[in-house]
């Protein structure tokens, strides 16, 4: 199946802004953030088609996955 990541900020560092890759039948939002090699504590927020979404959700064909970290400042 085919997903959408689209990485924001700090998590962009040596990888990509947006990119169609392609993930087996079940992969979990979990499964990306390992193979991508995040850092757990940076990850703020996921999205699922601009919908909160947690860690276990599953991915479907066709999903936009965003990635963003905490954010600092005021």
């Amino acid at each position: 199946m085919n997903v959408t990541v689209v990485l924001v900020g700090p998590f962009r560092v040596g990888r990509f802004n947006e990119e169609v890759r392609e993930y087996p039948p079940g992969t979990s939002v979990q499964e990306v953030i390992a193979e991508l090699g995040l850092s757990g504590p940076l990850l703020g927020t996921v999205l699922i088609n601009e919908v909160h979404a947690g860690l276990d959700a599953l991915l479907h064909d066709g999903d936009t996955l965003y990635l963003l970290p905490f954010m600092d400042g005021g």
